[in-house]
Order: structure tokens, then C-alpha cells, then sequence
């Protein structure tokens, strides 16, 4: 067999998921061809699981902000070094980049003017098509990469206006989701009874989060939980009449699935002060998206698991004040809408709180009106079906590999 090097690059918890899923799609497409593959890569323990050798952890270095990323700075120019180092040293066959745009921006940089011979495919570009600041970034993103392989068609459509080559290959989300739990099958791993209500809270995957987004979906669920468990009894709306639930105030009302084991100490702790009933679970994720009635979820690629799962979400996020204040008095900062399934169809569809707008009161009316307001819920997952169709159709890393391969020969 011919063996064949491809060089991957990404960060943060998200970046390492999709990297693992494109990894396998690698390996069973290689295969199909009669290559062996060697994947060296930038990014996290589940690409590792999946079969790449890792130069660098990258899962706990992203950061969202000016000021938030200061403290990543000398770790990630570390990890760009070693990485540099390898590439001149033994120049793959390919490069791919997933999102994490500053290192890979930077990465991509260097290959182009060292390395020109080495083709870059970028697969899950940075979301520039939804906030660019300036023009800049978006030609060195085009002007160094082979070949662009999108994931959503406003970002396809964006990029191809810019002169890009691109594909369109869809979201490998839809992927990811065939192998999920049914809810009741989520529900019986987890011992949640069909008829308790379960919240799914997820406050953090960056270290940053920890401080300015948990402690406002703490005090939300605080507040929450006093509304919801305080009686013994819990009205709960359905399209037909109404009917009163037994609450079950011993059993967690609340599941959070740990992103990174290096956050359990904090959140454990949180969930003590708070005084929430409240379980944090590693290795689960899949299971407590599936089995939840509601999830409280900062922005990320977690609103289109839920949403591919029809589960109702109020999305929120914050940085460092002075952050927003400049980005958005200096550098003109605005978008349209922040969550993934928003910026899939271009209109409201969960409801989402950014910066002062994301106050406990305000997390906890829009997750009182999702879990009790019939109407509203039975909207939004018609919301989802319309979503959906805009996500392409299963095999999705399948096609990336094979637009990957296509390029090696």
C-alpha cells in the first residue's frame, strides 16, 4: 500500500470532535483506495483515540476575546513552533486546517511561502462570512488555501464570491447524530424517569467560560430550580388541558456534561455553592443532550447537536466587558446572529442572549417559555426540521475525505 502523511491542524474541544470524525472518514476512505495513512496533527485526545499522532494538545488554549487571549499566547507560539519545526522537517503529502483561526491562519501563512508544494485544504473555515472585521483575513485565507470545504451554503456561497475554489460537503454534525441515543434510550442509561424533567447546562469548554459564563447559568438555574422544585407538585402545559407532574426532588434536576476533566473541580464546586441539584458527567454527552428537556448552552457547535436532537435551548454568551466595548466601539463588531442554527437559515430560531442581554432573569424566562409554552416549543422543532434540510445529507465526512484524496493524487 502507498502511504500517504496528511498533517492536521486544529483547537479547542469543537476542533478536536471534528477532527476525530474526519480522521475515521480518513482511514475508511484510505482504505477504500489502497492508502496507508500516517496523520500527524495539532488538536486533542479524541483525534488521538481516532489515530493521529499528536505534536500538541490544543483543547485547552482557545479563547474567545482580545483581552482573554493573552494568557494563550506563549503556549500556542510554542505549539506553532513544534509544529513549523515538523512541517520543514518532513513535509506531508497534505495539510488540513480545521477553523482555529489564528494559528491556522499563521500555519497556513508558512506553508505557502515555505512550502508551496504542499496542498492546504481548510475544512470548517472561521466564521468570517459571518463577522469579518476586515477584508484582510479572508484574502490570506483564500489566497493560501488549495481548496475550501464548507459546511454551511451561506459560508460555501461567501468564500466562492472571494474567488475561493470550494466544496460544499455539509455539516458532519449530521454525521455525528445518527449514532445518537433516542431520548428514551438516553434517559435509561442515565436512570431518568420518562416523566422527571431534565436540564442540560452547558456553561464551558474554554477556561474563559468558566469565569464570565458559569456563574450566570448558575444563578439562572438556581433561580430555576426554586421555581421548578419548590412544591412538591409541578404544573406542567400540554397542547391538550393540563396535567400535574410529581416533581422528584431527590433525583438531579440538572445534567452537565463535562467538556474537559480539568473543569470538574470548579463546576463540582459551583454546583455546591449554587446549591443545585445538579450531576456532572464525563464521557455522557451524546446521553444528556438526547435525554433533555431543555438545555441552557453557550454558543457553539453544541446548539446544532441539540437542535439535530429537537431539543429546545436558550443560547447565551459573554466575554470580558471591555472586550465588547472595543470590538464593538473600534472594530465595528456585529453580527447577525451567533448560534450555529441561526446562521444556518438566517433568522431567529432559538432565542439568544449576548452580553448584557445574557442575565440570569432573562435565561430563565426564555427556558421557563420553552419548557411550558406548547406553542413555542412545537415551533421551534419545526424551526429544526427546516434547519435540518439546510445541513446536507449523511456521509458528510465521507465526502470531505474523498475531495481530501482527490487533491493528494
Amino acid at each position: 500500500m502507498t502511504l500517504k502523511t496528511i498533517f492536521i491542524s486544529t483547537g479547542e474541544v469543537s476542533g478536536d470532535l471534528q477532527g476525530a470524525l474526519l480522521i475515521e472518514a480518513l482511514k475508511r476512505q484510505g482504505t477504500a483506495a489502497g492508502l496507508e495513512l500516517e496523520i500527524v496533527a495539532l488538536g486533542g485526545d479524541q483525534m488521538a483515540q481516532a489515530g493521529a499522532k499528536l505534536l500538541g494538545n490544543t483543547t485547552s488554549i482557545g479563547s474567545v476575546g482580545i483581552l482573554e487571549s493573552l494568557p494563550f499566547v506563549l503556549p500556542t507560539l510554542k505549539v506553532q513552533g513544534r509544529a513549523k519545526q515538523y512541517l520543514r522537517q518532513q513535509p506531508p503529502d497534505l495539510v488540513v486546517l480545521i477553523d482555529y483561526m489564528g494559528p491556522n491562519l499563521s500555519i497556513g501563512s508558512f506553508l505557502k511561502r515555505e512550502l508551496p508544494q504542499v496542498p492546504v485544504v481548510y475544512y470548517i473555515a472561521p466564521q468570517e462570512w459571518v463577522w469579518s472585521i476586515s477584508k484582510r483575513n479572508t484574502r490570506i485565507i483564500v489566497e493560501m488555501t488549495d481548496i475550501m470545504l464548507a459546511i454551511f451554503p451561506e459560508e460555501a456561497r461567501y468564500f466562492v464570491e472571494k474567488g475561493a475554489s470550494v466544496s460544499w460537503v455539509g455539516h458532519p454534525l449530521v454525521d455525528r447524530m445518527e449514532s445518537s441515543p433516542s431520548r428514551e434510550e438516553a434517559r435509561a442509561t442515565l436512570g431518568i424517569a420518562p416523566e422527571q424533567t431534565a436540564i442540560a447546562l452547558l456553561p464551558a469548554s474554554r477556561q474563559q467560560e468558566i469565569k464570565y459564563l458559569m456563574p450566570v447559568v448558575f444563578e439562572a438555574a438556581k433561580q430555576l430550580q426554586s421555581q421548578l422544585l419548590d412544591t412538591k407538585q409541578t404544573r406542567v402545559s400540554q397542547s391538550k388541558g393540563e396535567r400535574l407532574r410529581e416533581s422528584q426532588p431527590d433525583s438531579p434536576l440538572f445534567w452537565i456534561p463535562l467538556s474537559l476533566e480539568a473543569y470538574r473541580h470548579p463546576i463540582e464546586e459551583a454546583v455546591k455553592r449554587y446549591g443545585l441539584q445538579a450531576k456532572v458527567v464525563a464521557g455522557q454527552t451524546k446521553e444528556i443532550l438526547a435525554a433533555a428537556d431543555l438545555a441552557i448552552t453557550k454558543s457553539g457547535t453544541v446548539n446544532l447537536e441539540l437542535a439535530l436532537l429537537d431539543v429546545p435551548q436558550v443560547v447565551f454568551y459573554r466575554v470580558n466587558p471591555f472586550t465588547y466595548w472595543l470590538a464593538r466601539t473600534f472594530l465595528k463588531f456585529s453580527i447577525p446572529f451567533m448560534s450555529p442554527p441561526n446562521l444556518v437559515v438566517m433568522r431567529s430560531i432559538v432565542p439568544e442572549l449576548l452580553q448584557e442581554q445574557a442575565t440570569p432573569e432573562n435565561i430563565v424566562r426564555q427556558s421557563l417559555e420553552l419548557l411550558f409554552n406548547q406553542e413555542r416549543r412545537q415551533q421551534t422543532l419545526k424551526d429544526y426540521q427546516k434547519m435540518r434540510q439546510l445541513l446536507g445529507e449523511v456521509g458528510v465526512c465521507d465526502r470531505a475525505a474523498k475531495e481530501i484524496f482527490q487533491l493528494i493524487s
